[in-house]
């Protein structure tokens, strides 16, 4: 176990290789050696300071992955102030309340995102912004907002452009900062990470310094990252898997944050072949995109031996290609949640291909997983389904301003219940099998989407497919599969159908087959279930 602060962590880096890259942008040339991105990262936490932030005290960040984003979320490791994550999918609403919740004292934000205007939506909430100084907002909906700071190359009315956030922390000495970093500990919270909301109001996760810094230890360890490897990071910083298992796993290994400031597949690819990249991450919605780019062919992958993917099921099919095509015979497999800083178990680089690709690896050190019978803290036999649960350095803080669904989530014997059903094997691998509310009950016949899923990725029209219970008056729940084919290929009902006879159990094969072009999805890129089944309506019509 490591005990030590973000900024520490950064400093020990900067001192241990000064001149070798610590973040580059491949597709603008922005370049920053350790000792360049220290010093930046010392007059970002001098800025926070300058516009009146405490130890302690909320600010809240709404942007893709820019440039500015690394230098944020370690200045504020070195000065004390929380970052709050926001969702860049978010609207109006979700804002405020989010602002609200988080009791956010400042905002760093950019003005346009796609055809989302965030400065236009912030004006909303606060129109008292507009007739403002910069640094002394008075508002009546979110009273303990002061400061706004545009990220962009425009000046707005009330707020701070970027450029003179960082000029005003020239204002703040070398003591006063100094000082600042003394008062801080590793038990203190620094990061506040808002649950995707797919279900239910987004709660707010308090994470340590100590919880970040030895999960991403773990993390990088598990991988084999050295000073030498370059992580190409396409993931969004506003979610864990962006700034834990993306930048503090290779920062805590002395290497290079590549991130891409908005997932595009080819983009991704090109920053790899260009950067030299041994590590990528994605969630596997990311890599099937990458896979299926019809000039994959044309880039030099060579380099790529390792990276992450997470963030929801990884279909056996796709970490085959990821493996084969994409050269990536070191790429692990991480499970976890938000609430749990967020890895809890991970294959290792060595591990057999069938462990990669049929698991979600074993438990990280000091970290104790098992797998419980759902509502109690009763350890079920190796091989049977239950709840995971897990004890710990990961275990958040708890839920900001939420003590209920706090402990609703972590008992008294200190055990996070994640929601999650899965099993355990006699050598620890864990194999996740579906979500407790996303399991299907029909006629008293349990079924878990994750075993379908895996079944029709075997199609070779299927791109992708997932798996949702939806009412049936005579079962109670009938299985439906949302499938999205390849790019010029057609299917029908009956195809897919027959494809399952005599392979999977009949009372598993979907009742209904859509065929639609997109899932609904949080911006970390989980899928949304909830939405799917709510628009199983009217797919119905459609089909009488």
């Amino acid at each position: 176990m490591v005990y030590q602060t973000i900024g520490e962590l950064l400093e020990e880096k900067a001192a241990l290789y000064p001149e070798r890259e610590a973040l580059v942008y491949a597709d603008r040339n922005y370049r920053l050696t350790y000792a360049q991105f220290n010093k930046h990262s010392d007059l970002v936490a001098k800025a926070l300071m300058a516009a009146g932030l405490e130890k302690g005290d909320h600010f809240s960040v709404w942007t893709t992955n820019v440039p500015e984003w690394p230098g944020l979320q370690f200045g504020s490791g070195k000065m004390g102030a929380p970052l709050v994550t926001v969702n860049t999918n978010y609207r109006s609403s979700e804002l405020e309340f989010l602002l609200k919740q988080s009791d956010t004292k400042a905002i760093i934000l950019i003005d346009q995102f796609r055809d989302h205007s965030f400065i236009d939506t912030l004006y909303e909430l606060c129109p008292e912004l507009k007739e403002c100084e910069p640094g002394k907002l008075q508002s009546a909906r979110l009273p303990l907002l002061k400061t706004v700071v545009v990220i962009g190359d425009r000046k707005y009315p009330g707020t701070y452009s970027y450029e003179e956030f960082l000029a005003n922390g020239t204002e703040i000495t070398d003591e006063q900062l100094e000082q600042r970093k003394q008062s801080l500990t590793y038990d203190d919270v620094i990061n506040i990470q808002y649950t995707s909301g797919t279900t239910g109001f987004p709660k707010g996760v308090m994470l340590r310094h100590s919880n970040l810094i030895n999960n991403a230890i773990n993390i990088a360890e598990c991988m084999k990252l050295t000073h030498e490897d370059r992580l190409c990071i396409p993931v969004p910083f506003f979610h864990c898997f962006g700034c834990v298992i993306g930048t503090l796993a290779i920062v805590s290994a002395g290497g290079t944050m590549v991130p891409v400031q908005e997932f595009h597949p080819e983009e991704v690819l090109r920053t790899v072949e260009k950067e030299k990249c041994t590590a990528l991450h994605g969630v596997p919605t990311m890599f099937i995109s990458e896979l299926n780019l019809p000039n994959i062919k044309q880039f030099d992958l060579s380099t790529l031996r390792t990276g992450v993917m997470a963030g929801s099921n990884c279909p056996i099919e796709v970490m085959r290609g990821v493996i084969n095509i994409m050269g990536m015979e070191d790429v692990t497999i991480c499970y976890g949640q938000t609430e749990s800083s967020p890895v809890l178990t991970q294959t290792r680089a060595d591990d057999p291909l069938d462990l990669k690709v049929e698991t979600v690896g074993r438990a990280l050190p000091n970290v104790e997983v098992k797998i419980m019978k759902p509502g109690t803290n009763e350890e079920v036999a190796r091989g049977e389904q239950g709840e995971i649960c897990a004890r710990g350095y990961v275990v958040m803080k708890g839920y900001y301003n939420n003590p209920e669904a706090t402990k609703e989530a972590i008992d008294s014997e200190d055990w996070l219940h994640t929601g999650d059903l899965g099993t355990m094997d006699e050598n620890g691998y864990v194999r996740v099998t579906g979500r407790l509310k996303d399991m299907i009950i029909r006629g008293g016949e349990n079924i878990y989407p994750r075993e379908i899923e895996e079944f029709l990725y075997k199609h070779p029209k299927v791109l992708d497919v997932q798996i949702t219970g939806v009412p049936d008056e005579k079962y109670g729940e009938e299985a439906a599969a949302w499938i999205i084919l390849k790019e010029g290929q057609i299917a029908t009902e009956e195809e897919i159908k027959e494809f399952c006879t005599g392979k999977i159990s009949r009372h598993k094969i979907p009742r209904y087959i859509f065929f639609i072009d997109s899932y609904p999805m949080t911006a970390s890129g989980k899928i949304q279930k909830f939405k799917l089944r709510e628009q199983f309506a009217g797919f119905v019509k459609t089909l009488q």
